[in-house]
């Protein structure tokens, strides 16, 4: 159930979208999460920030908006328009180059970005993982599949697919294998979340002109497509 999003004004959302509503995932993945005050947060890839100021509106922690795409400045003033610019400090970087010290998160949270920087496990044991606290959370959600396609993409999502952008779409036990291997995590759990239909619906009804091309998950008729979450605990 998806209660604090109603706390958003819904315009305001729709026009700072950059794929299926990252408000409606934070939302959820938070549920699965102990955030809470005091707690310092990498937000990784966070677009345009509302995840960001989500997360400090809702559990008063300290976040890192952390985006290549988007500017520090184009976010600060969304961050400042929700009165959160003590608690939401924008960064803009590269996620192989960040300006963070080791050990310095209890947490990272990572919205509909990590697959495209986080495909093999160099880069959870070289770039990401040290710069969490022993124990911290290290918690990801991302377009995926409910199985990985054994004989190619089906041909209702051919007309659709991307190759650049959609050949990052892997199932949770796909991404589960991955993360087992850096030997860094230890898995805490795994699973595709529920408001998926809703997120991808307001994507498509967002003033983003890239998704007036994205008709992916309407032509997804056999329910391949999901939205993965997986969370992990560092060793």
């Amino acid at each position: 159930m998806l209660e604090k999003y109603k706390n958003y004004d819904e315009e305001f959302i729709l026009d700072n979208l950059m794929g299926p509503n990252s408000l409606k995932i934070a939302e959820e993945v938070s549920q699965h999460l102990n955030l809470h005050e005091g707690m310092r947060i990498l937000d990784l890839g966070c677009g345009k920030a509302l995840t960001s100021i989500f997360m400090a509106k809702e559990f008063g922690v300290t976040v890192f908006a952390t985006d290549l795409w988007i500017g520090a400045s184009d976010n600060f003033k969304r961050i400042h328009k929700m009165g959160v610019e003590d608690k939401v400090f924008p960064i803009h970087a590269e996620a192989r180059s960040m300006p963070y010290a080791n050990d310095f998160f209890d947490a990272v949270v990572s919205f509909d970005s990590y697959h495209y920087f986080g495909t093999d496990e160099n880069y959870m044991n070289y770039y990401l993982a040290p710069l969490v606290k022993k124990n911290g959370i290290i918690a990801m959600s991302v377009p995926g599949l409910t199985e990985e396609f054994e004989d190619g993409v089906p041909e209702n999502l051919k007309p659709y697919w991307n190759e650049k952008e959609n050949l990052t779409f892997h199932s949770q036990q796909w991404w589960r294998k991955l993360w087992k291997r850096t030997n860094v995590v230890d898995i805490i759990e795994s699973f595709n979340l529920e408001c998926t239909p809703e997120a991808w619906e307001d994507w498509s009804k967002s003033s983003n002109p890239v998704a007036k091309d994205d008709f992916l998950y309407q032509a997804d008729l056999n329910h391949q497509i999901a939205t993965i979450a997986i969370i992990a605990k560092r060793k």
